[in-house]
């Protein structure tokens, strides 16, 4: 049997395994903890730890015991009174066990519930778990700078890093195969020749032929014993060269309506939902560029400082950021390259017909070139003329199309996992 101790440090004398094990075994409890304190958080405070705490009762684990031993006759009665699933209650032992009736509790301090915090990187990965952007897919060939390394045989230069073991050391027993052979050749008919003339009779032996015989035997022997184990000459190293792959780009476009009709509550509610998305991009993708676009009558492209912060207000047209999305598509990023993803906040409020503009839009020109469109709809009150025409484009487009309303602050966390859950794979 072989064992296997890792002896790695752990920072802070904190064993990260056990940390992990524990994590593994009250996921529930943490992600709950999670949940929680995503939804009270402020925009600005999403990327701190957690404090978590499990109550005490659900971290107890059993305990074997010594029974009374020795040979008993016991006659177990039916069970008329438990069914399957009832919390049996744990036999008493005597008065004053300080269970809530009766006297008063003399067993001292207690402890209700055990407490822990998260680290900034464990609370974003209870955060995230389960998430994904659907429907991303390998695109075309896109530059020379998205290359994979890939094998491509041995080479006599390269690193230590990359060295081939198995390659070099046959090399070196070919090596010394190849230089030992005449050697041992030669000192082999030397020995045999110092065999004859020493068998000799003594009066016919020739001394000077069995020395010199003798120093070529020893000569050879040094030969022998100088040829290296392994030179430089037999080192061989993986080689390895730049293959383009195929691109995983993709960007989001987020879409917020920033009109009169937003009130700085749905305001909020909608940066609250952006940041949770850009945390979520930023943490799980590499490749993956956002675009930030706020509207009400004129839509504009902004960086995330402006998107996040600027306080600029106006009335209701929906369609001008999807007008300045799709030429955004057509300029900078082709759909044969990119996979291509929109997160849309608004209060459902549109300008008379525009509602009819954007489903028009949508069907024609972006939805046939995107992977995923989101709607959100921040409002208590009853779905408006945008929400039933966006009604029409999720019929067509089923699969990549999802529109959900948020009415409170508690109703983020959960729609946006709903939105970007891991879909099985077809």
């Amino acid at each position: 049997m072989t064992y296997f101790i890792d002896r790695r440090a752990n920072a802070k004398h904190k064993s990260a395994v056990n940390r992990q094990r524990f994590l593994d075994r009250y996921r529930t409890h943490i992600k709950r903890s999670v949940e929680e304190a995503v939804n009270r958080r402020s925009i600005t405070d999403m990327e701190r730890g957690e404090k978590v705490s499990i109550p005490a009762r659900d971290i107890s684990e059993p305990v074997f015991q010594h029974g009374p031993g020795g040979k008993r006759t016991i006659v177990s009665p039916g069970n008329k009174e438990f069914v399957e699933g009832d919390r049996l209650r744990r036999p008493g032992g005597g008065g004053g066990g300080g269970a809530g009736e009766g006297g008063a509790s003399n067993q001292g301090e207690g402890m209700d519930e055990f407490a822990f915090s998260l680290t900034r990187e464990e609370f974003l990965d209870f955060v995230f778990d389960g998430l994904e952007l659907p429907h991303l897919e390998r695109k075309a060939l896109v530059d020379l700078d998205e290359v994979r390394p890939v094998r491509a045989g041995v080479s006599r230069d390269g690193v230590p890093a990359r060295i081939n073991i198995v390659r070099s050391m046959r090399e070196a027993y070919a090596r010394r195969i190849a230089m030992r052979a005449p050697i041992r050749r030669a000192l082999r008919e030397a020995v045999e020749a110092l065999e004859v003339e020493e068998s000799k009779d003594p009066v016919l032996r020739n001394p000077s032929r069995i020395a010199e015989l003798k120093a070529e035997i020893e000569r050879l022997e040094k030969r022998l014993e100088a040829v290296p184990f392994i030179d430089t000459y037999d080192l061989r190293y993986n080689n390895l060269v730049n293959q383009p792959q195929p691109s995983s780009k993709a960007v989001m476009f987020c879409v917020m309506d920033v009109s009169g009709s937003m009130t700085q509550a749905h305001k909020d509610i909608a940066k609250r939902f952006f940041l949770l998305l850009y945390l979520f991009l930023e943490r799980n993708y590499e490749k993956v560029e956002l675009v930030f676009v706020r509207h009400h009558t004129a839509a504009k492209e902004v960086d995330e400082e402006e998107f996040f912060y600027s306080r600029e207000t106006g009335g209701t047209i929906v369609s001008s950021a999807l007008t300045l999305v799709d030429e955004i598509i057509t300029d900078r990023y082709p759909p044969g390259q990119w996979n291509l993803y929109v997160a849309q906040a608004s209060d459902g409020d549109n300008w008379d017909d525009d509602s009819v503009t954007c489903r028009e839009q949508l069907m024609k020109s972006l939805m046939p070139r995107l992977q995923y469109y989101t709607y959100v709809e921040i409002t208590p009150h009853a779905h408006q003329a945008l929400w039933e025409e966006y009604e029409s484009v999720a019929d067509e487009f089923p699969d990549r199309f999802a529109m959900r309303q948020i009415v409170e602050a508690g109703d983020i966390y959960p729609v946006f996992r709903e939105l970007f859950k891991r879909r099985a794979a077809h």
